[in-house]
C-alpha cells in the first residue's frame, strides 16, 4: 500500500453536514395509533369489525377530501352514520375518533427540545380538521415546531410534491439542507425526490444514529 493510500485509508470520513431543518411525519412517528380502540366505537352498530371499518373509511370517496379539509367535521360525521352506521351522536364520534391517538408519544419532548436549539422544526402530516384540533390541545410537543403543514390546511396530501414544498417555503431552507422524517416508505421516498434527506422511520432506535450521523443531538 502506498503511503498516500495508507493515510487514506486511516482517515475517517468527513461527517455528515448537519441539516438546517428536521421535518417530522405525526402517527407512528411522534404519537403511537390505536386505530381499533377508535374504530370499535367510530363503527358500532355497523357490525362491522374494527378492521373492515378501517378499510371501509379508507377506501371512502370522500376520505382524501375529509384529509385534504374539504368537508366540514359534521359533514364528514353524518356522512359515515350513513355509510356505516357510525354513532348518531356528534361528540360520542368525535371522541372516538380521537382515541386513535395513545396519550405517551413515541418521542419524547427532550429531544425536540435538543433540537430545536439546533435546526428549524416542522410537522408534515396528512391529518384531518378534528385530528390537529385533538393534537395541538392536548400534545406538548407542537410547541416546538413552528412550522405546521396539515393536509387539511394546505388541500394537498402526501405524497404529493407541492405539500412538501409547501413545507420547505415555511421553513425557509432547500431541500438538501433538510431531514424528513416518515414511518411510511413512499413518503420518505417522495421526499428524496425533491432532494431532501429522506429517512424511513421504523421507530427510536433507528432514528438515534441518523442524528447523531448528521451530528445532531439524540436527547
Amino acid at each position: 500500500m502506498s503511503v498516500n493510500n495508507a493515510r487514506a485509508a486511516a482517515t475517517p470520513p468527513a461527517a455528515a453536514a448537519p441539516p438546517r431543518a428536521v421535518i417530522f411525519d405525526i402517527g407512528s412517528v411522534i404519537l403511537r395509533l390505536n386505530i381499533a380502540r377508535a374504530l370499535d366505537v367510530t363503527g358500532s352498530g355497523s357490525g362491522l369489525s374494527a378492521k373492515q371499518v378501517w378499510r371501509a373509511v379508507e377506501t371512502d370517496p370522500l376520505w382524501n377530501d375529509w384529509q385534504e379539509g374539504k368537508i366540514d367535521p359534521h359533514d364528514w360525521h353524518r356522512h359515515l352514520v350513513q355509510t356505516i352506521g357510525s354513532p348518531a351522536d356528534y361528540d360520542l364520534f368525535c371522541a372516538a375518533w380521537n382515541s386513535v391517538f395513545e396519550p405517551e408519544p413515541i418521542i419524547g419532548d427532550d429531544l425536540f427540545r435538543a433540537l430545536s436549539a439546533r435546526c428549524r422544526l416542522g410537522l408534515l402530516s396528512n391529518i384531518d380538521p378534528l385530528h390537529v384540533a385533538h393534537m395541538e390541545r392536548d400534545f406538548s410537543f407542537v410547541k416546538y415546531f413552528p412550522v405546521r403543514v396539515y393536509s387539511c390546511r394546505v388541500g394537498a396530501r402526501k405524497p404529493a410534491p407541492e405539500i412538501y414544498r409547501r413545507a420547505l417555503e415555511e421553513l425557509g431552507v432547500a431541500a438538501s439542507d433538510t431531514l424528513y422524517i416518515d414511518d411510511i416508505a413512499e413518503f420518505a421516498d417522495a421526499a428524496r425526490a425533491l432532494g431532501m434527506i429522506g429517512f424511513h422511520f421504523t421507530g427510536l432506535a433507528a432514528l438515534e444514529p441518523e442524528l447523531r450521523r448528521y451530528g445532531l443531538p439524540t436527547t
